[in-house]
């Protein structure tokens, strides 16, 4: 069975990620091409560094070639941003991008985009993934790539050149050159460290990289730029002097910012320093958008600002629907992707450090003082984060104990107000009256890993801390079986 979660399909290699199921998949997406009569505008395959990604690319280009429809076949490994923007360049009907993103290196998947770039919508996901369950592989037609390639109907092709270009558009180059930042990256083994590195050295930056050769074991770990994940680079900033250190994900469309320092800077607080910055230093204007599990001072800094702040499901494909719905300036989530008006409709983590890195070399300041900023127009709210290994009768076990501890009256706060729009969400009324917004607390399973997330949100670390631990007593069951993570 192929599912598709909020980031796509996923699957473990060889059980659910297998090239038999490339190759159905790929032939559900051919169907719905030819149905639309789209042949000509074909397809964008590209791929990561993980194992099978480049088999599985050229499993995917032997059946659109079996089905008649010009396909595009990257030339190298690549970033997911840079495979979005090239499906826009080209104007293909699906862009296609081979990767499990941040997830364990046991794991593959497979993310499928609109020839806009935007990632397909829930009821596209359901009718491609219905299709492709119904397949069998006698009903896949293929045809070897090298005569594919001798026909012409497969061409391979690069575009480093033109998404460099793409980001660096949006960049004041002749800012950073001046200010000769130092700076340190962690590309996580992932395929951010090419396109990258060409900005960086173009902009004068003197960069260092860290763990940029490719390893599909990942150094041993998921490639998630997480607070543990990114001890090493934070050494390195701190005993070495650096002025920031960057990290991006496997497939480089999540970002992670070291302070000069050595602190690692939430995502929430980047994105509210990326939209001060763009709203105030770069007289831009417009409001952001988040999703359900991202820092409400986002709504608290849009207010200051006279712009709306607007919420959304997790998911990209909902935050980049909002944006464009609004004409929002900024969108991001706490998981680490963002992007902003005007670039690709998905999230880049090459393009936000190139941000960042514009943003204190226009500001003159340091992250730790542009934090001391904004935070003097929001105030401040502290995030706590866990997962529990999710199980099959967890999704229906969970919702039950966790309505019967808010029945009970058992939350260590007064609640203010529950919502289930995806996954239970609970608010507290805030310890300031004068505030519009206070602590919350959320639990959801996880879209893209067999995990269920619990998060919150409080006024002091203590209580984001104490909010979690609730939730996670409350929540927690007997393990029975694995759950399949793409729902």
């Amino acid at each position: 069975m192929i599912q598709f979660g909020t980031g796509g399909w996923r699957a473990v290699i060889g059980e659910g990620f297998t090239l038999q199921n490339v190759r159905r998949l790929c032939q559900a997406l051919a169907n719905d091409i030819t149905r639309r009569g789209l042949e000509r505008r074909g397809v964008l395959i590209g791929y990561d560094r993980r194992f099978l990604s480049d088999q599985a690319a050229e499993a995917a280009a032997e059946v659109f070639a079996g089905n008649n429809i010009h396909t595009i076949l990257l030339t190298e490994d690549a970033p997911t941003p840079l495979i979005n923007y090239a499906t826009e360049l080209v104007d293909a009907a699906f862009g296609l991008a081979f990767t499990a993103s941040h997830n364990p290196p046991e794991w593959n998947g497979l993310k499928v985009f609109h020839g806009d770039g935007s990632l397909l919508l829930t009821e596209e996901t359901d009718r491609i993934e219905d299709e492709t369950n119904r397949l069998i592989l006698a009903d896949v037609v293929k045809i070897p790539l090298d005569v594919a390639l001798a026909a012409g109907i497969v061409e391979r092709r690069d575009f480093v050149n033109q998404y460099v270009d793409r980001v660096e558009s949006f960049i004041d180059l002749e800012a950073i050159r001046k200010a000769g930042l130092k700076v340190v990256v962690d590309p996580m083994y992932g395929v951010g460290h090419l396109t990258l590195g060409i900005i960086l050295n173009e902009a004068r930056c003197r960069v260092t990289f860290i763990h940029e050769r490719r390893n599909p074991l990942f150094g041993g770990r998921s490639p998630a730029p997480d607070l543990e994940a990114l001890r090493m680079l934070r050494t390195v900033v701190r005993e070495e002097r650096f002025d920031l250190g960057l990290a991006t994900d496997g497939d480089a469309d999540r970002i992670a910012l070291i302070d000069e320092r050595g602190n690692y800077i939430h995502i929430n607080d980047l994105l509210l320093l990326l939209y001060w910055y763009l709203h105030e230093v770069k007289g831009q204007r417009g409001g952001v958008v988040r999703n359900l599990a991202t820092t409400h001072l986002l709504d608290r800094l849009a207010a200051a600002f006279g712009e709306q702040c607007i919420e959304t499901p997790v998911g990209f494909k909902w935050i980049t629907a909002g944006m464009v719905e609004h004409n929002a300036l900024l969108g991001g989530e706490s998981s680490g992707g963002l992007t902003v008006r005007g670039h690709i409709l998905g999230k880049d983590g090459i393009f936000a450090s190139a941000l960042i890195i514009e943003m204190l070399a226009v500001t003159g300041k340091h992250v730790s003082e542009l934090q001391e900023l904004v935070w003097g127009i929001t105030g401040r709210l502290h995030t706590a984060e866990d997962n529990l290994p999710a199980t099959a009768d967890m999704r229906i076990v969970v919702p039950q104990r966790v309505k019967a501890l808010l029945a009970g009256g058992r939350a260590p706060y007064r609640v203010a107000g529950v919502s289930e729009a995806d996954g239970t969400q609970i608010f507290f009324q805030p310890d300031d009256p004068q505030m519009a917004s206070g602590s919350w607390a959320l639990l959801r399973f996880s879209g893209t890993e067999p995990v269920l997330r619990i998060l919150a949100e409080a006024e002091t670390p203590e209580k984001a801390r104490e909010l979690v631990d609730w939730l996670k007593q409350g929540a927690a069951t007997q393990p029975s079986r694995s759950l399949d993570p793409a729902r």
